[in-house]
């Protein structure tokens, strides 16, 4: 299980840094955008769009970061096996149940491996399992 437990951890970081990665595009997008436009302005209309191309691309970044930090953090937690990452994770897990396709899989395969009784003995014990060498 805690092969299971390392992976689910991984998949996590995975997809929150592409959760944080996505907003850092639309930001550099949005306000590369906003910048052109500010810079080659012609009439009233694109002095006004140009902060609210920027304020979107901020918008859009600040969510995805609170989308995705949580998965990093638990899931550099849940590598190094703290007990506090397990419910994170357990959390997230439910959430990304309504991400469909590829959430609704680590969610399942998150609740799986982290509401197994083994697993929880060995979050509850606070030793580290020793990992077999592959």
């Amino acid at each position: 299980m805690a092969q299971h437990v390392k992976i689910i951890g991984i998949l996590h970081i995975v997809f929150g840094g592409l959760a944080i990665l996505g907003g850092v595009i639309a930001l550099i997008v949005l306000g590369g955008i906003a910048g052109v436009v500010g810079s080659t302005a012609h009439s009233s209309d694109d002095y006004v769009a140009a902060p609210i191309l920027g304020g979107i691309g901020g918008i859009v970044f600040i969510v995805c970061l609170i989308l995705g930090l949580p998965g990093v953090i638990g899931g550099i937690g849940l590598i190094q096996f703290k007990p506090w990452a397990r419910i994170v994770i357990i959390v997230l897990s439910v959430l990304d149940l309504f991400n469909i396709p590829f959430g609704t899989a680590l969610g399942i395969y998150g609740l799986w491996a982290l509401l197994n009784s083994e697993t929880e003995r060995m979050f509850s014990s606070q030793t580290l399992p020793l990992m077999p060498r592959v």
